[in-house]
């Protein structure tokens, strides 16, 4: 009988696994209702937290080897933030962190409000891409984290990045 139940839990594993990879977009809330926006389909949800700072992480499944070594996702932080000089220093202090990451490079010139770059996860080279905004006294960070050459090929890169870009055209 364990083998008959081991089964039985690895199939609903299996299914829920496959739900959830066609799992519809979804629309998200933060901040009391003062920050929205909708994931693209098949993203997954895989951290929620409430309270200062609010925290929504999502993977976007990479089909590939590459996927199984490095978990591209998108992450939305929202922190009260009492004044515009306050958020100045949550983005330096943000930006800070990136520089410390293994093996970053600055992608490109950024602006005060964006920062692309590459660094080193899991032994595999990782495009950043972290735009932030001040909203209603709430400091915005959305962190966008994808293997920089997936082998799932041009085409899920170029899809993650347009579900990025949809994210931040709501953010705005």
């Amino acid at each position: 009988m364990p083998s008959l139940r081991i089964s039985f839990l690895a199939a609903a594993l299996v299914a829920s696994l496959f739900a959830a990879a066609s799992a519809p977009a979804a629309e998200v809330s933060m901040a009391g209702g003062s920050v929205h926006f909708a994931t693209p389909n098949g993203w997954m949800e895989i951290l929620e937290t409430d309270g200062d700072p609010e925290i929504r992480a999502f993977q976007v499944p990479d089909p590939s080897p590459t996927g199984h070594t490095l978990l591209a996702r998108v992450t939305v932080t929202v922190q009260q933030m009492p004044s515009p000089q306050g958020f100045a220093s949550w983005v330096s202090e943000a930006t800070a962190k990136a520089a410390a990451l293994p093996g970053y490079q600055p992608a490109k010139a950024s602006s005060p409000d964006s920062a692309s770059y590459t660094a080193r996860e899991s032994g595999i080279t990782a495009t950043y891409r972290e735009m932030y905004w001040y909203h209603a006294g709430h400091a915005i960070q959305l962190r966008c984290l994808r293997p920089q050459q997936s082998q799932a090929g041009s085409a899920w890169s170029t899809a993650f990045d347009r579900g990025c870009e949809a994210i931040a055209a709501r953010l705005k």
